[in-house]
Parts: C-alpha cells; sequence; structure tokens
C-alpha cells in the first residue's frame, strides 16, 4: 500500500508531465475539449485510485490506456443517449474505425515483432512474447512463471534492446 503523501506526490508530477498529452488525446477523441477536460480529470482520478497496482514502469503508456479507454466508455455511452442523423452516424463510426491502412501497418508490425520475439533463446524468447506480442504486465509474467518480479522487469529490458537490435538490423 503506497502512502498517501506519496500517492498525492506521484499524481503531481504525473499531471505536470503528462497532464497536456492526457488532454490532447481526450480532446482528439472526443473532439469536445469540455468533455476532454473531464476526462482528463478522470483519467488521473482512476490512476491516482490504482497506483497501488501500478508497477511503477511505463507510466505514460499506462496513462494513456486509461485515458483512452475512459474516452471510448464515453462515446459509446454518448452514442446510446443520442438518436443520430444519418450523417451524424457515418461520422460516428468513421471516427471509432482506425483507418484501413492503419490496420495492415499495425498488423504487419505485430507480426514482425513476433516473429523476432521467435527468434531469440529462451528466457528472452517467452518474455517478449508475453510482453510485447501478448501486451501482459511485468507482474503477470512474474507470477506466471514464478520470477522475482525485478528478475522479470530485468528480463524485459534486456529483450527490448535484443528486438531493437534485430529491428534495426532486418528493417534500418
Amino acid at each position: 500500500m503506497i502512502p498517501t503523501d506519496k500517492k498525492n506526490q506521484m499524481l503531481e508530477a504525473a499531471i505536470k508531465q503528462y497532464g497536456r498529452l492526457i488532454f490532447t488525446i481526450c480532446s482528439s477523441m472526443t473532439g469536445d475539449s469540455f468533455e476532454a477536460e473531464d476526462l482528463a480529470q478522470d483519467t488521473f482520478l482512476s490512476a491516482y485510485k490504482h497506483f497501488d497496482t501500478f508497477d511503477g514502469e511505463h507510466m505514460k503508456a499506462w496513462l494513456v490506456t486509461i485515458a483512452s479507454n475512459k474516452c471510448r466508455d464515453y462515446l459509446k455511452s454518448a452514442a446510446r443517449r443520442s438518436v443520430p442523423t444519418s450523417g451524424e452516424t457515418f461520422e460516428l463510426v468513421r471516427d471509432l474505425r482506425p483507418e484501413p491502412e492503419e490496420v495492415i501497418v499495425g498488423k504487419d508490425t505485430e507480426k514482425r515483432v513476433l516473429d523476432l520475439s521467435r527468434s531469440l533463446k529462451e528466457p528472452y524468447q517467452s518474455i517478449a512474447i508475453a510482453y510485447f506480442c501478448e501486451h501482459k504486465t511485468a507482474q503477470d509474467i512474474s507470477r506466471a512463471t514464478g520470477k522475482n518480479l525485478k528478475t522479470t522487469q530485468t528480463q524485459i529490458y534486456r529483450t527490448r534492446s535484443m528486438l531493437r537490435k534485430l529491428w534495426k538490423e532486418e528493417f534500418g
């Protein structure tokens, strides 16, 4: 359990460092700056409530995920509350769907990362697949393998370096 003073410090630091980013994400996803302000606040409140479960790594990614989920939930509930006209329906669906190019590039990148991960030797291969392909947290991997969390975090760090090196060799 993290003491309240420490949580308050963590929240202040997160807001200073990532506040603008989170607001920008919320604003671009909702198209409404007033709602974006509320959703950004909700993001940081949710982070504050869940600091005890946060593994301490990748604060930016963690906050962006929370913000994205808050915005998606908002958009789903907003869509249910209103009766859109046909033009609004098209815009809403178009905004929620990724562009075809994004889907293709994303799938291609995922496949490349999986292929590179499979080329690694154990234990780095299973760490790479679990962390980078299956998007498991360091805590989840640590529990599943029975390894110390710090050991798992070190292996993730080393795996990232190995994958980065292989990616540069393979794809420039």
